[in-house]
């Protein structure tokens, strides 16, 4: 029987991470843009927003942090790449479990596209997301929510199902049942937007099992899907490669 945790946590984890972040953390401090503009009444329902001149599409990025942790101020390092790639970015915060449950969470995320498209003055914009973001995309997608035009989910989990026996799901609280309600992969539909899906060749089999079966699901009922294998990548340094992924 397969290790979940060690394919969804102890797994993923890489010596160099350390240096990585404090790279990360010190390239995000640099970045400047309007920060905590607000969606709605949750401390947490807020984003960062940065243009880009000449502009050609608008992003709306959410962040990683298995849908308890982490904040949009720690990935502030991917804007200037996007920012030359010709896209305006939100880098979108949202409520975190346990304080709320994942319907509300995702209901959060929801509401989030309506304010990121006002303030971006389109109709349109490319969901994106990593890791639990990548799955926060890909629901926003099957909700129909307006506005969504394209998806880009890297390292996204859309079984939820594996993350219940392990200590990823003490603030998740999920059941195998709620879990699998909050599978995308089991909910995929026609009508839905193109997609990229995007992962680390040196991620766990997991979530590059994850990754290629969201990909089929999706072109499976009939719906554009490109597939991404960023080698040598994984978790992390997969972020180095956005715009280069973004841009196929």
């Amino acid at each position: 029987m397969e290790d979940a945790r060690w394919q969804y946590m102890e797994g993923q984890m890489r010596p160099g991470f350390p240096a990585l972040f404090q790279a990360f953390a010190a390239e995000s401090a640099a970045v400047q843009g309007q920060f905590d503009i607000a969606y709605g009444a949750h401390p947490r329902m807020v984003f960062d927003g940065f243009r880009a001149p000449g502009s050609r599409a608008l992003l709306a990025w959410f962040h990683a942090g298995y849908w308890q942790s982490r904040d949009k101020a720690q990935f502030r390092f991917i804007v200037p790449g996007l920012l030359a790639a010709g896209y305006d970015v939100a880098l979108v915060n949202y409520p975190l479990c346990p304080d709320v449950a994942m319907p509300e969470l995702l209901a959060a995320t929801r509401a989030a596209i309506p304010a990121v498209l006002r303030w971006g003055g389109r109709d349109r914009l490319v969901a994106a997301g990593h890791s639990a973001g990548g799955h926060i995309v890909t629901e926003l997608a099957i909700a129909g929510v307006e506005g969504v035009a394209s998806v880009a989910a890297f390292s996204g989990i859309y079984d939820m199902v594996p993350l219940v026996g392990i200590p990823l799901n003490d603030n998740l609280r999920l059941t195998e049942e709620t879990a699998r309600a909050h599978s995308p992969l089991h909910r995929v539909r026609p009508g839905l937007p193109p997609a990229l899906f995007g992962v680390g060749a040196a991620e766990t089999p997991a979530f590059l099992r994850q990754n290629r079966a969201m990909a089929e699901a999706w072109t499976a009922a009939g719906n554009d899907a490109r597939v991404h294998e960023e080698a040598g990548a994984d978790h992390f340094t997969l972020l180095r490669a956005l715009p280069a992924m973004l841009a196929g």
